[in-house]
């Protein structure tokens, strides 16, 4: 199925297609050429997936996306304090072509600036301008995943039209900011702002950022761990010019627009965003890539300061009802089928509060075992709540593995408003609901009788009192005389047969035919249910042991019919035919043998 992600930004780029602000920056002639139509997003998750939606693949220069990568490579090669001596981290306020520089120590204002920009490429490594420029493509072709190469007619274009910039140059090495040829370090800022990339060149830059500084697909470090801190700093407060404020008041995210019409964004520990459209604004930023931004930022709260998680961190333990079963105790076909094909059910354990970075690795892991998964149940138990974009996000996926056959049901929500209200309030008006169930065991009881089918009533046939499991392998005799003494008993669905402290009548049920549940009372009131009876399967055995009061309350949840032994008539038979008490103190032991072993099982499925 298509994740949900890649249908949300296939329809966000299909709407703001439309959005025809804005003009194509003219100010180098070649950058003219570029079609304003052109459009192009992509996500990239920092475990290296990415999402892609129109013009994606088109290539453009990078423009000012370069310049704090480049300011990367000087922090990695020259270290944060000899850096800050030539270049401030303070924000402007001004346009990107500015001259901006420090009163006093004529060092520019910050590296996003074109002043900064330039005195950071004369920063990097080289005893040449040549082998300056080599580290140069080394460096961002870490970030970008693969080797780069320049626009020629783009980087001539600058270069016979970048006056201004000269002028900057000039005036840094007046500073004593440049120390070598500053005209050398301005034909290689030319050159940087030339490079080729496309959006998803963006998108893997900005989440090798947001990855602690490794690239997500090549795990190669980029820049260390304290430089990308640094880096993203900058790029906060700086990133987006006379733009930056308003910026990250609105949308919250550290940025870099280009005049080629580029913008990545980043959210740290989750994703990279990049974004190509030629139409800027008056302050040189893509109209639709901030519109693209705006929206992102709205619908998935992705606001720097909003609450998140790691994207990583919502999804916890995944197990199957192979290690982790109904409590209910099937005999026969039915345990046999459930053996063989329990797998199929998949637990995923959710933890924290699920915004959107997080719901698109949970689908994304669900999609990667829908192949061999029956049904999904999600163990909210631990979620602390969720947003509606993520709770949207949830419910196009669970519709779309509806469509391959593929059940997804909620766990442990009841009573909790801060999930219950967003899932409510984005269900699709065209769905019927989703399932919820007060805990796992009844969830996955539901999941069992869903793999089932149509087969589970053959599994859920009547049986007669000698094939009950506490009764195997009693001469054929003795099962007769338990027959006549056996009385039989009816009971309606909802019914209490047994209720948790009353006096025990002594009577031992043997299930014919129904489902009970075992249930214990908790402090608060209510039941927990701790195992599922059928056909076959037997309750009260423990007034055997001597037990004199009820522990559990067992109720029917069908009509059921039990045939009914008293502890005084299987000791009376038991006088002349002692191995009846072996064989249902042998077959008791065996029966809570195998209920601790369960009981052992799920504890270890939920270690």
């Amino acid at each position: 199925m298509q994740p949900p992600i890649q249908a949300y930004l296939d329809n966000l780029q299909r709407r703001l297609a439309g959005l025809n602000d804005g003009a194509v920056a003219s100010y180098i002639p070649e950058l003219t050429r570029a079609d304003p139509a052109w459009f192009g997003i992509c996500m990239a998750t920092t475990d290296g997936v990415a999402y892609a939606s129109g013009d994606a693949d088109r290539q453009f220069t990078i423009q000012s996306i370069s310049k704090p990568f480049v300011y990367a490579a000087a922090l990695a090669d020259r270290g944060v304090e000899f850096v800050g001596r030539k270049v401030g981290v303070e924000p402007s306020g001004d346009a990107f072509n500015s001259i901006s520089l420090h009163p006093q120590t004529g060092a520019p204002l910050n590296p996003m600036i074109n002043a900064g920009a330039i005195a950071t490429t004369s920063l990097v490594n080289g005893a040449t301008p040549e082998a300056q420029w080599e580290r140069i493509l080394q460096s961002m072709g870490a970030f970008v995943g693969r080797d780069l190469t320049v626009d020629e007619d783009v980087y001539r274009s600058e270069s016979e039209t970048g006056c201004r910039n000269r002028a900057i140059a000039w005036m840094l090495k007046n500073f004593g900011i440049i120390d070598g040829e500053p005209m050398a370090s301005v034909e290689n800022y030319f050159r940087q702002c030339s490079i080729l990339v496309d959006c998803r060149d963006l998108a893997f830059m900005a989440a090798t950022l947001a990855n602690g500084g490794v690239h997500p697909r090549t795990g190669q470090r980029a820049l260390s761990e304290e430089h990308v801190e640094r880096v993203l700093s900058v790029m906060a407060t700086c990133g987006m010019y006379d733009f930056a404020g308003s910026w990250l008041y609105e949308i919250g995210m550290p940025a870099k627009s280009g005049v080629g019409g580029g913008i990545i964004a980043v959210l740290p520990g989750r994703f990279g965003i990049g974004i190509f459209s030629p139409n800027l604004d008056l302050k040189g930023n893509s109209v639709r890539g901030i519109a693209v931004c705006r929206q992102l930022s709205k619908d998935f709260g992705l606001h720097l300061f909003s609450r998140k998680g790691s994207s990583g961190m919502a999804l916890g333990r995944i197990y199957t009802a192979a290690d982790a079963p109904s409590k209910r105790q099937p005999v026969g076909e039915m345990r046999e089928f459930l053996n063989r094909q329990a797998y199929r059910i998949k637990y995923l354990c959710l933890h924290g509060y699920l915004a959107m970075g997080g719901m698109e690795y949970v689908i994304r892991r669900m999609i990667e075992l829908a192949g061999e998964t029956h049904s999904f149940i999600l163990d909210m138990h631990q979620v602390d709540g969720i947003t509606e974009s993520a709770a949207a996000q949830l419910h196009e996926a669970r519709l779309g593995f509806a469509e391959e056959g593929i059940a997804v049901v909620f766990s442990r929500i009841h009573g909790r408003k801060s999930i219950e209200r967003p899932l409510s309030r984005t269900n699709p008006k065209n769905d019927h609901g989703y399932l919820s169930f007060e805990d796992n065991d009844i969830a996955v009881e539901w999941c069992e009788n869903r793999l089932a089918g149509e087969a589970l009533d053959s599994f859920a046939t009547d049986v007669a009192l000698a094939d009950c499991l506490l009764l195997r392998d009693l001469p054929a005799a003795l099962l007769a005389r338990l027959e006549e003494v056996a009385t039989t008993r009816k009971y309606f669905a909802g019914q209490k047969i047994i209720t948790a402290g009353q006096a025990s009548d002594e009577s031992v049920f043997f299930l014919c035919s129904g489902h009970v549940s075992i249930l214990v009372p908790l402090e608060d009131g209510a039941h927990q249910r701790i195992a599922s009876l059928g056909p076959g399967m037997n309750f009260g055995e423990m007034v055997l042991l001597g037990q004199t009061t009820r522990s559990a309350t067992v109720s029917a949840d069908s009509e059921v019919v039990c045939r009914v032994l008293s502890s005084h008539d299987i000791n009376r038979l038991a006088v002349d035919a002692p191995e009846l008490k072996i064989a249902l103190l042998e077959n008791l032991s065996r029966d809570m043998a195998g209920k601790l072993r369960r009981a052992t099982q799920w504890i270890a499925a939920l270690a």
